[in-house]
């Protein structure tokens, strides 16, 4: 079971965006993560006319290293740890901090 999911909430610790939050749109891999409105690049495209395609200079959002990403927590209103402990025969995740479940 991985600790961040799509679809997490989550906030940045490192980086120039540090500080920011928003929700997890995918996981490249094991260890990135692409999230909403965060660390956006601006992206060159060459126009295809055949396709109808302008091309030109776009945003987007390029993929952070899970490790700069941590859990937000909205009862603490703060970036928490996640752990994973068994309830019930099933595998939840949970926040270190105050032991209430993430999915719940």
């Amino acid at each position: 079971m991985r600790k961040i999911k799509q679809g997490d909430d989550v906030i940045v610790i490192a980086g120039r965006d540090k500080g920011r939050r928003g929700k997890v749109q995918a996981m490249l891999g094991s260890d990135k993560v692409i999230v909403d409105g965060v660390n956006m690049v601006k992206k060159h495209k060459k126009g295809n006319p055949q396709m109808g395609d302008p091309g030109g200079i776009s945003d987007m959002e390029a993929p952070l290293h899970i490790s700069n990403v941590a859990h937000f927590n909205p009862a603490t209103s703060k970036a928490d740890r996640v752990g994973i402990r068994t309830e019930d025969g099933k595998k939840v995740r949970y926040y270190k901090s105050d032991n209430s479940v993430v999915d719940a």
